[in-house]
């Protein structure tokens, strides 16, 4: 009698053991990852690598389940999809919900970023530096930026004159880019610019050259001006929902941690693999690289200052520090770009 007695006991404490350890979902913290870019996309497959180095840190403890292409929340509803629980982790870019996020608006101005892994380094140390009020309704995992947004076209542009009337798809700050150049900037998103370059819609546009490959738009380019002094890039978050990261586990929080500061340059060096891809792709096709000189590339630089002062004011209005997240931003591709 006393032997089956001990034996219950025992059967009991293990089961109150399993149960202490259970999270609301069961043995499995289950969680959801919406991510707005294809399937394909090198950057799709990043964060998808992402989720699984998180899975194998916690032994399985953790499943995320991804959804690319913006199959749960759309590129420009992530955040808010994030923030009420429709996702429980969103990759977007934070221009999508421009206004939202005035102070990281600024890692996007075009201030001359040199690579996608400088960027997406100078983009989350600005963050740290800066740690905006913008961003306290979300955990923010990491943030990555692409490569020099650079200028291609279907004829030549080799001074600021060859610009004046060009009609270049651009979005958001780089339409004002666009404008500040002499273009005609034309709204869209990327998925409708090879058919638009192809048909005369457009003569041109604004973006990363990687999408020279990703998006076969060399295909109907010639020509690509390297104006990359005035590179501007677009800062994209990985946020999780507060709610949901509170909940987790001390130490399941350190691995999300450890593994998101370690994907930082991973996310940063594949923006600069895919631009070396887009290159070759490009110039595979007997397409031309333009490069300007400084003292053209000066006066470009001088066109799109009105485009950080009125940045610049804007944030004064709203009694932000517009002058010195520029400052830093300056100071942080300097010291990164030794």
């Amino acid at each position: 009698m006393r032997r089956i007695f001990v034996v219950l006991c025992m059967l009991i404490l293990s089961v109150v053991i399993v149960a202490c350890s259970k999270t609301p979902d069961g043995d499995i913290i289950t969680l959801s990852y919406s991510i707005f870019f294809p399937a394909t996309h090198e950057q799709c497959i990043a964060g998808i690598n992402w989720a699984k180095e998180i899975e194998a840190k916690t032994n399985g403890r953790v499943k995320i389940n991804v959804f690319p292409g913006g199959t749960l929340a759309k590129a420009e509803e992530t955040y808010n999809g994030v923030v009420s629980g429709i996702a429980d982790i969103g990759m977007s870019c934070f221009a999508y919900t421009r206004g939202r996020f005035p102070v990281m608006e600024a890692v996007d101005l075009p201030i001359g970023y040199p690579s996608g892994k400088i960027a997406t380094i100078v983009a989350n140390e600005f963050l740290k530096a800066m740690n905006p009020k913008e961003l306290e309704e979300v955990k923010v995992l990491l943030i990555h930026a692409h490569g020099p947004g650079l200028l291609h076209t279907k004829r030549p542009v080799k001074k600021l004159e060859d610009m004046k009337g060009m009609k270049v798809r651009s979005t958001g700050l780089s339409a004002k880019v666009v404008s500040a150049l002499g273009g005609a900037p034309v709204a869209m998103p990327q998925g409708a610019t090879y058919e638009a370059l192809q048909k005369g819609v457009v003569d041109g546009t604004f973006a990363p050259i990687e999408t020279l490959k990703g998006w076969k738009q060399a295909e109907v380019v010639k020509y690509t001006t390297a104006c990359d002094k005035i590179g501007y890039t677009t800062a994209m978050y990985v946020v999780m929902n507060k709610k949901k990261w509170d909940s987790l586990p001390e130490d399941i929080k350190a691995v999300f941690t450890e593994v998101s500061n370690r994907w930082i340059s991973i996310h940063g060096e594949t923006w600069d693999r895919v631009d070396a891809e887009g290159k070759k792709f490009t110039i595979g096709l007997g397409n031309e690289i333009i490069t300007l000189s400084n003292e053209e590339s000066e006066r470009w630089v001088k066109a799109v200052k009105p485009v950080l002062d009125a940045y610049v004011k804007e944030m004064a209005s709203k009694k932000l520090p517009g002058e010195k997240a520029i400052s830093l931003l300056r100071e942080l591709i300097a010291k990164n770009s030794k």
